[in-house]
């Protein structure tokens, strides 16, 4: 079986999209990130983005 990940983009999009797994029996999980963790990453994403990044030759590891 598939595993679907979805992007609901506000809470009411959330709630339906619960509401209508649970009326279908459908299981999910639900996962809370640390928000730290996100700024993180959306930092990482912009900066590959804005082309500061680094190349390393294997070699030289």
């Amino acid at each position: 079986m598939e595993t679907l990940i979805v992007h609901p983009n506000n809470k009411e999009q959330l709630n339906a999209l619960k509401t209508f797994m649970k009326a279908f029996k459908i299981s999910f999980e639900e996962k809370e990130y640390d928000p730290q963790f996100v700024a993180k990453i959306q930092k990482s994403r912009e900066q590959v983005k804005n082309g500061e990044t680094r190349t390393v030759n294997i070699a030289d590891l």
